[in-house]
């Protein structure tokens, strides 16, 4: 259930990232987030941070490469960190909210989570700054995979034995008739007529059942 559910987030948001990466140039990042400006860029950073990560929509799994692509570009250690919290307002996810609480509480939901992300981010910063730990280098390599055998490879495939396994088990057991029925509204019974509630409300008191007389403990 949960590859069926974010599956199509997870390639979006490595597709988005990989195409911000090899797109867009260093020197749009580093005019955006205000690199020539130190005490600007230390504000800006956590409150922009998060705001990428909507319109990017990238999720757990694509927002790690995407990070890697905007510490390079010049943003803040807090508006780095603002932005891997983000992950819990992207649009997919917002549109859940939607869907489950309402517009309002989306709203909500949203507005409430940004403020703790960007607020966590320039605390971040604050402290990591004090303590003198922020890295000075902005290089970050997000590493390419590659085949080897050691034990990685070892779980992997017992994982994916476990995995294939599982998924067996859940086309032959009637899944993809499940998935179809959740992708389908629930259908709500209509109405009562006005009608039939009408002749309920007055119907003849004598033909309603009578209520038992209490018992006699004299």
């Amino acid at each position: 259930m949960d590859w069926a559910a974010v599956w199509t987030d997870i390639a979006g948001g490595l597709v988005i990232a990989g195409a911000i990466g090899a797109w867009v140039p260093d020197t749009f990042w580093r005019t955006f987030f205000l690199v020539s400006h130190p005490t600007a860029a230390l504000i800006w950073g956590p409150l922009v941070g998060p705001l990428i990560s909507v319109v990017s929509f990238v999720c757990s799994v694509g927002n790690v490469p995407l990070a890697a692509v905007l510490w390079n570009g010049g943003i803040s250690f807090g508006g780095v960190v603002a932005f891997i919290f983000a992950d819990l307002i992207i649009i997919p996810i917002l549109n859940i909210y939607r869907k489950y609480y309402g517009g309002r509480t989306a709203l909500y939901l949203f507005a409430t989570s940004y403020l703790a992300m960007a607020t966590a981010g320039f605390a971040v910063e604050l402290l990591f700054n004090a303590m003198g730990i922020i890295p000075a280098a902005r290089h970050a390599i997000v590493p390419e995979a590659h085949i080897a055998l050691n034990y990685t490879t070892v779980l992997n495939v017992i994982a994916l034995g476990i995995g294939g396994a599982l998924l067996v088990h859940f086309v032959t057991t009637g899944g993809r008739a499940m998935l179809r029925t959740m992708n389908q509204p629930i259908e709500t019974p209509p109405p009562a007529s006005p009608h039939a509630h009408a002749h309920h409300e007055h119907a003849d008191p004598r033909e309603r059942p009578t209520r038992p007389s209490p018992p006699d403990t004299r």
